[in-house]
């Protein structure tokens, strides 16, 4: 197994990536920018464990809680968006559900999952599939990147309301908590060092 950058005495710079040697405690800041200088990121999994845990907490609401009100001279809606899902179903989009409901629920979800096995397999210092893991972190942050398409899917609920010249939209609070669980589950992703998931190994091999 080869030696990690910390073991050979080394760090990176997270602002701008120059590589040198480990300082002195009392100088632990890059010789190009100044950034502070950390072998880990300090209070990773305490910050990530936060970050997810309002996230969860918000999932809930996010997909119960009507995403928009419709009212028009023929009476109002509340939609959420598994109703949108179904209507969209059954009316024959089906490819405009499954875009809606992979985005809006699948993504969130598999986010939610993928960090919590992250963070409790560092927690329990495990050395399972370290190499699955790692490409399991890569995963969940590079769906983060992607992340915006949630916020499309108040767009593509529209198709459920029929809407005439007198009719008006409004945002429910699902969408406040839909947009609240994108944000946290991106920086909960940010936040997790995945630095972390090796060291047991180097440990076993010191």
């Amino acid at each position: 197994m080869s030696a990690s950058a910390a073991r050979l005495g080394l760090v990176g710079c997270p602002t701008c990536r120059l590589v040198s040697r480990v300082p002195p405690a009392e100088a632990m800041v890059c010789a190009r920018c100044l950034a502070p200088l950390h072998l880990r990121k300090p209070g990773s999994i305490r910050r990530c464990w936060a970050l997810l845990l309002a996230a969860v907490a918000l999932y809930v609401p996010a997909n119960t809680l009507p995403i928009m009100y419709t009212s028009s001279l023929f009476g109002s809606q509340d939609d959420t968006i598994m109703s949108g899902v179904l209507f969209l179903w059954g009316s024959g989009s089906w490819y405009l559900a499954l875009v809606v409901f992979f985005a809006s629920i699948l993504v969130p979800l598999a986010k939610i999952l993928g960090l919590a096995l992250l963070l409790v397999s560092v927690q329990l210092r495990s050395s399972w599939r370290p190499a699955e893991r790692a490409r399991l972190y890569r995963l969940v942050e590079s769906i983060g990147r992607w992340s915006m398409l949630d916020i499309f899917v108040v767009a593509l609920l529209v198709t459920v309301v029929q809407l005439t010249a007198l009719a008006a939209v409004r945002a429910g609070p699902a969408a406040l908590a839909f947009g609240a669980v994108v944000v946290l589950t991106m920086a909960a992703a940010q936040s997790f060092d995945p630095r972390l998931i090796w060291d047991p190994l180097e440990e076993a091999h010191a």
